[in-house]
């Protein structure tokens, strides 16, 4: 059985040019923070990588500090000496930091992770937001599903800072990246030695961190040669196929800017984990909410927070395409989800 993998919004496969630049990181031996040749090389890889990755972002490179992951990037967040307001569909890592205070920051996802729904700017927004106001008060961007899909830019963005993973985008998992407006003062992430500019002790993964850049200067010529576009076709394709066989389904978002890759289906009558397990049996790998959480039999906080109910929150699935996503492919799947979807309509009859 040929499996097919449909859930590049929990991971996404390592890219050729990341792997490529691992492998020869695995040759530098020294450490970025030595002072001699060997320790210069080093240094010399990190600072490359962190170039491309602010070009990437669109920021200036001093304003890139590497950490193991978007999760340890919030947790900057816990640090600040004001509260923080957190968007109610905000991912996880996010909303462990929400708490009163005054004059609170605003910590919101730019395309959320369950249901690609991209957020306006603040700036767009309009009366009656539940956000306004706050702005005065700071910004953190999750930026996590967009880095390569989604035309942005920190610089122009209004945010103070921004939190970003490798994995996301075809980077190696267990890097990431905190991007701080330059001449903010954040303290550090972690105290010892004085890495990352004083913001984040500890030698840096220098083989992670030049896949993570390698993968980054990639994703972004994807964007800019249109990959997503076809992506967002095929999308769009199997949105159709799914219709087609007039369930009483709900797209969520369906009409909404959304990523270009991401579909989140909810199935009246068949649980999402329970749709996860067929799926997986017939060769098919999606997931029923955040990979974080969709370990937990629970229905998705980010649909209750939408409005959906109890039930309808914990009968949905994600489906999320990437680049090597084919039209056979998905169109196979609309035909197995559906004969499964239909057995399970008519034991309910």
């Amino acid at each position: 059985m040929n499996r097919v993998y449909l859930d590049w919004n929990a991971t996404t496969p390592l890219r050729a040019e990341a792997k490529a630049a691992m492998l020869a990181a695995m040759e530098v031996s020294g450490n970025p923070s030595s002072v001699h040749a060997e320790g210069r090389a080093a240094r010399a890889l990190i600072e490359r990588s962190r170039a491309q990755v602010a070009a990437a972002v669109g920021c200036k490179p001093a304003e890139v500090v590497f950490t193991s992951g978007a999760t340890e990037a919030a947790s900057v967040l816990a640090r600040l000496p004001q509260g923080v307001l957190v968007q109610d569909t905000a991912h996880d890592a996010l909303w462990a930091h929400r708490r009163d205070g005054a004059a609170p920051l605003l910590a919101m996802g730019l395309a959320n992770n369950e249901t690609g729904i991209i957020t306006l700017p603040p700036e767009k927004q309009g009366d009656g937001w539940p956000y306004q106001g706050v702005m005065a008060h700071g910004l953190l961007l999750d930026i996590t599903q967009a880095v390569g899909r989604i035309a942005f830019a920190f610089g122009w963005s209004g945010a103070d800072m921004a939190v970003l993973s490798a994995h996301k985008f075809g980077g190696p998992k267990g890097v990431g990246a905190l991007i701080v407006r330059d001449g903010l003062d954040i303290g550090t992430l972690s105290l010892g030695g004085g890495q990352e500019m004083g913001r984040r002790a500890g030698t840096e993964n220098l083989i992670g961190i030049a896949g993570f850049g390698a993968a980054a200067q990639a994703a972004q010529r994807d964007l800019a040669d249109g990959v997503w576009d076809a992506v967002s076709e095929l999308r769009d394709i199997l949105n159709q196929a799914l219709s087609a066989h007039g369930f009483p389904t709900i797209s969520v978002g369906y009409g909404q800017r959304r990523l270009p890759n991401t579909l989140n289906l909810i199935a009246p009558g068949w649980k999402g984990e329970t749709q996860v397990m067929a799926m997986d049996l017939a060769g098919f790998a999606v997931s029923a909410g955040s990979a974080c959480s969709s370990g937990k039999v629970r229905a998705s906080r980010v649909l209750k927070a939408m409005g959906y109910d109890e039930a309808l929150a914990g009968q949905a699935i994600r489906i999320a395409l990437g680049p090597t996503s084919r039209r056979d492919d998905v169109l196979r799947f609309a035909e197995v989800w559906g004969r499964e979807y239909r057995r399970i309509l008519a034991r309910a009859a």
